[in-house]
């Protein structure tokens, strides 16, 4: 799939994005990952939601920052969608890793409220530190 497949199918729009919604959603990515780490002793199911919730966005900041949006249907997945046509080869599994846990916790909040482990919450966790850290970057430059 391509970026121009993308807008064809509609998953995806342009959009000329205020470089302070750019900064309000990495700050969102940043914030959310505290709390996640806050969270992780004390309940490891939403400690995942919630570092689930700062790579998305982390991953809708570096959208932004190219003059994207995601379309309102699906808005997960086509973030991801995005991404995986957005990023180099040395993000791609990173991007599939996102993307397996998308559905991991679309499982845990809406079906198997305890199919959650402390550890996968941790490898969340561990894997957004270096993901918003690198998508900072990428959208200052």
């Amino acid at each position: 799939m391509t970026i121009d497949q993308l807008l064809e199918e509609h998953r995806i729009r342009r959009e000329a994005i205020a470089p302070a919604s750019i900064q309000a959603a990495l700050s969102r990515a940043r914030s959310d990952l505290t709390t996640a780490e806050s969270m992780l002793d004390r309940d490891p199911r939403w400690a995942f939601s919630i570092a689930y919730h700062a790579v998305l966005q982390a991953s809708r900041a570096l959208m932004f920052r190219h003059g994207f949006r995601p379309a309102s249907h699906e808005s997960h997945a086509n973030t991801f969608a995005y991404l995986r046509c957005a990023v180099g080869d040395e993000k791609q599994s990173l991007v599939a890793f996102f993307d397996r846990m998308r559905v991991k916790r679309h499982q845990a909040v809406y079906e198997s409220a305890d199919s959650i482990t402390k550890t996968e919450a941790e490898a969340l966790i561990a894997q957004a530190q270096e993901f918003i850290a690198w998508v900072a970057e990428a959208v200052t430059e």
